[in-house]
């Protein structure tokens, strides 16, 4: 079978010719159009010389086979879906917009293509946007973030067998599919274990309302490193949603009785800065402050901003040799891994609380 090609066309004098085909290359190497195939699609099958001279009169033709054509013919797109979830007028989403970059890299160095759409986590017709990608052949398998309890996508391609990999775990008794993820509990167990190596014995835990698998994973964190300091942990925890003003107002009730904060994202920690400044307080200084995902905002906020950092780059390229591996073998056992993530100190909790200074001392709030 002859393959579509894209519109190029040999010169000769000036003049164009007819477009380039797999016959034509098969014409100047001398070969047969099959060995012409073989040697684009599976080159271990020839001679090493046929190989060679193949690839030469391709070289020389500038043939490029179309890559629409090769699709309709083995039904892959080589595409991967992707959902992109609305976001709100303001809000940032540093996080997932870094693991993206990653993905895409890892994947175009694979020889796919990362295809978004959008998706709205946990609405009613969330799967029906996955069932019409795979209705319409344009997508030959996912990557699903924002997974959370209740997650309805890992079950339902899995009952599919279309193959799937997820930043983050499923949440679930029952552990569906393959997932990387990072260790959250770790990230706030370390920023305990600094706190109290420099002298803080009341840290405060500020994070998401009750419910969330990545929020509870990290206040678990939080809660265990405490108890193995036989530190209290009663009535220190607060919730807020991802929202900078709600943060502000959630841990201001419980700043008169800590010297420090671990919160669960950036965002929050940038309400506990608001919140100390209102009170005319110093972050680092009055009270210690530690973050969660080391946005770009991190370090260039005054004090900066000591954070958990995540291994973006590292979560993308394991995601992708997970999804190669499962559309090679679907039958396959899952695999799910489990990645460190990095405690960056800066000044917000560099100093111990003796670095305090007393109210006459304190500057007005800006």
């Amino acid at each position: 079978m002859t393959e579509a090609v894209v519109p190029r066309t040999t010169s000769s004098g000036g003049r164009n010719n007819k477009p380039v085909t797999l016959a034509l290359v098969a014409q100047r190497a001398g070969v047969s159009v099959q060995t012409v195939s073989n040697a684009l699609n599976s080159p271990d099958l020839l001679a090493p010389r046929t190989l060679e001279r193949v690839r030469e009169a391709i070289s020389e033709l500038d043939y490029r086979p179309h890559q629409a054509a090769r699709s309709l013919r083995t039904r892959s797109s080589r595409l991967i879906g992707y959902a992109i979830q609305p976001t709100f007028a303001g809000e940032s989403t540093p996080v997932l917009d870094d693991f993206l970059h990653a993905l895409s890299d890892s994947a175009d160095k694979a020889g796919y293509r990362v295809l978004l759409f959008a998706a709205r986590s946990g609405a009613d017709d969330e799967v029906d946007r996955y069932d019409a990608l795979l209705r319409d052949h344009s997508v030959d398998a996912f990557v699903l973030s924002n997974t959370h309890r209740g997650d309805r996508r890992p079950a339902w391609l899995h009952k599919r067998g279309v193959p799937f990999v997820a930043f983050g775990r499923s949440w679930s008794a029952r552990d569906t599919g393959d997932w990387v993820d990072v260790d959250g509990a770790y990230g706030t167990s370390a920023a305990v274990d600094q706190l109290v190596a420099a002298g803080h014995t009341r840290i405060a835990f500020l994070g998401w309302p009750r419910g969330s698998g990545v929020g509870d994973d990290r206040a678990a964190g939080w809660r265990e490193a405490m108890r193995r300091h036989d530190l209290p942990v009663r009535d220190l925890r607060v919730s807020s949603v991802g929202d900078v003003n709600a943060a502000r107002d959630a841990v201001a009730r419980v700043l008169p009785r800590v010297t420090a904060v671990v919160t669960a994202s950036d965002t929050l920690a940038l309400g506990c800065y608001r919140a100390l400044r209102d009170s005319g307080r110093t972050p680092g200084r009055d009270v210690a402050v530690v973050g969660f995902d080391d946005s770009p905002a991190a370090g260039l906020l005054s004090p900066g901003l000591s954070s958990v950092r995540q291994p973006l780059e590292e979560v993308g390229r394991i995601c992708t040799r997970l999804l190669m591996a499962r559309i090679g073998d679907p039958q396959a056992d899952p695999e799910h891994v489990l990645l460190t993530p990095e405690l960056i100190v800066r000044e917000s909790s560099a100093a111990g609380p003796s670095a305090a200074t007393s109210p006459d001392d304190r500057p007005s709030a800006p």
